[in-house]
């Protein structure tokens, strides 16, 4: 492997690692913040790339942005919608919503199952031009990429300080102490997934844009890719402040394309990817367990050893 092959590995990882982690920072606010897990992530990052490709492609790039980030407050409403009005498990509502974005993900898209943006003007595009001539040169997709993360990063910090930011926290720790406290918790469980489903979207839409290419099946198995990355942060950083752990789902993201990449690189046929995903989280779920259990198995494997010299 050459110089300029690694080189152009490392930008590659880095650019998809730094635009899905924007997926897993929403994750990290429904699932670990708010403890719900939503499973209509597939759908709305889909959604989001399927919006942010149609507006691009219509000769609006920069509308593009908030036009996605709308249109994942609108699914995270839904789902909340469902759960907290219609008594339906956060699960199923999850469930039912991806199924029903696939739909509306085609009529977005006007019918078709794909969007080719190759001679459209994209987010991407616009600001290559600014990073031409500068030693960033090659490399914008992975500084747009970083600036977006930086500022969701920050933003998500400072939000989940804020009066508000706590409570969605303490409904996601204690649902009915919050109750009691005078907060309703419709409200905040409805703010933390329209939040989340907007960052989510904000994620689809950056990829479309990233790889000229919006597709109905691009969002498929991204809540499995998404989950195995925030695993893989909290394992790296597994204590400390909001702003460290954010920055955790992030490096998981990375780390998790990583491994993706490696496994290419091995030449892995590409339908044994889903499994590669699949094992990453069986490793990121049971690592702390048997961190725990190693010292016990250690303890035992001494005894049985002095019992035998014995």
């Amino acid at each position: 492997m050459t110089i300029q092959n690694i080189l152009t590995t490392v930008q590659s990882v880095t650019e998809l690692g730094l635009i899905g982690s924007l997926t897993v920072l929403a994750l990290f606010l429904s699932y670990s913040m708010l403890n719900v897990c939503d499973l209509s992530t597939d759908g709305c990052f889909t959604l989001g790339a399927a919006v942010g490709a149609a507006v691009a492609f219509s000769g609006h790039p920069w509308l593009s942005i908030p036009a996605a980030m709308a249109a994942g407050v609108c699914s995270g409403f839904i789902t909340a919608f469902l759960q907290t009005r219609m008594g339906i498990n956060s699960l199923l509502a999850g469930i039912i919503v991806n199924t029903g974005l696939y739909s509306v993900n085609i009529a977005v898209m006007s019918g078709k199952s794909l969007i080719n943006l190759n001679a459209a003007e994209t987010v991407f595009t616009k600001l290559k031009r600014v990073f031409d001539g500068t030693f960033l040169a090659g490399w914008h997709r992975v500084a747009v990429a970083l600036a977006a993360v930086v500022i969701v990063v920050l933003l998500l910090t400072l939000f989940l300080k804020t009066r508000l930011g706590l409570a969605i926290r303490a409904t996601g720790d204690n649902p009915e102490m919050v109750r009691y406290s005078s907060v309703n918790p419709v409200f905040t469980v409805t703010v933390g997934l329209c939040a989340a489903n907007a960052v989510t979207a904000l994620s689809g839409c950056l990829m479309a844009q990233s790889q000229k290419l919006a597709d109905i099946n691009m969002g498929q198995g991204m809540v499995t890719v998404a989950l195995a990355s925030l695993l893989i942060g909290g394992t790296l950083f597994r204590r400390g402040a909001i702003g460290l752990r954010a920055v955790g789902a992030v490096v998981g993201a990375i780390v998790f394309r990583a491994v993706y990449a490696l496994a290419l690189r091995l030449e892995m046929p590409a339908y044994m990817l889903k499994l590669v995903s699949a094992v990453i989280v069986i490793i990121a779920i049971s690592a702390p367990y048997f961190r725990k259990k190693l010292p016990e198995f250690f303890k035992r494997t001494g005894r049985r050893k002095e019992g035998g010299d014995a």
